[in-house]
């Protein structure tokens, strides 16, 4: 892929009033998604991306494992370009491998790979990121806070949600769990509905299994039903991004927006990678412009 070509500046209006953004010194075609006022402002703009799936081994299917940290180079770049402040991976940054030691060697790999981000670095566990490794370990070699926790950022609240948990509230680890049997606990769901009834601002959640009702019980948290309960009654939830299923979804459920977004590690050249800017606006509107073939989508402040 040719990221040195020469690219044009353009005032950010007229980014918004094109259907297409080629930011500077990447290939990738960032497609700009229409909002209802194109003079607006975000008040907080940030990188996501998910389903990394980095690994030293043979592709499989539509999976390039060994393409996923190229991938990764350029969305952060991109992330850096726009001097963005936050980015977030929504799990799977890591396949499995056969030995620890080799696991923790691959996501060395791909986190020096995301550690080049200059802003905030954010993680959400995906059950990838724990076939191998447990939870202290992923921990203690990257960035992450903690699997589920809470943050403010220009005026917006943000909630990560640990959903690698089997049935009995085991942690995920070392094998020990049936990828479609993803769960909060009691605790964590206790601990969410006091996070959210405290918080007067604007939210979005983070998951790595879906939340949406639209999702089949292979992808989808088993509390999925009492959560999103959890999420209307705070008022205050605009939307919730995922991973997982590795395909650009959509849908909107009790004014909330469950967006799915495209999988890093799908395709075997750099423009069938997917990662997205998100754009949060003041009166709670949010727009993501997706790169590659990640779709582009703009969720208003309210239902229409």
């Amino acid at each position: 892929m040719n990221g040195h070509s020469d690219h044009v500046a353009v005032s950010r209006r007229k980014l918004l009033q094109q259907s297409a953004l080629v930011l500077a010194g990447l290939g990738l075609s960032v497609r700009q998604s229409q909002a209802s006022d194109l003079a607006a402002q975000p008040v907080l703009r940030f990188g996501m991306l998910t389903d990394v799936h980095h690994a030293d081994k043979d592709s499989q299917g539509d999976r390039h494992y060994r393409k996923s940290r190229d991938k990764v180079t350029e969305a952060v770049e991109c992330f850096n370009r726009e001097n963005l402040p936050m980015a977030i991976e929504l799990g799977d940054l890591i396949d499995s491998a056969e030995t620890v030691e080799k696991e923790l060697g691959n996501l060395k790999q791909i986190e020096e790979a995301y550690a080049n981000f200059r802003g905030q670095r954010h993680y959400v566990l995906g059950n990838h990121c724990v076939h191998t490794l447990t939870k202290q370990e992923f921990i203690d070699h990257t960035a992450m806070r903690s699997p589920h926790c809470a943050f403010d950022l220009g005026g917006y609240h943000f909630v990560i949600l640990d959903s690698c948990f089997t049935k009995t509230g085991k942690s995920y680890q070392r094998g020990n769990f049936d990828w479609t049997d993803a769960n909060v606990t009691r605790d964590q769901l206790n601990w969410l509905a006091a996070d959210l009834n405290k918080n007067d601002r604007p939210t979005v959640v983070f998951t790595h299994q879906r939340l949406d009702p639209e999702a089949n019980s292979h992808y989808r948290i088993k509390q999925a039903t009492e959560i999103r309960k959890i999420l209307e009654q705070s008022g205050n939830v605009r939307a919730v991004f995922s991973g997982h299923s590795h395909k650009n979804f959509h849908s909107q459920s009790n004014n909330i927006h469950y967006t799915v977004l495209r999988a890093v590690v799908s395709g075997s050249q750099p423009e069938d990678s997917g990662y997205a800017i998100v754009s949060l606006f003041e009166d709670g509107s949010i727009r993501l412009d997706g790169a590659g073939k990640q779709q582009s989508y703009t969720f208003a402040s309210k239902e229409e």
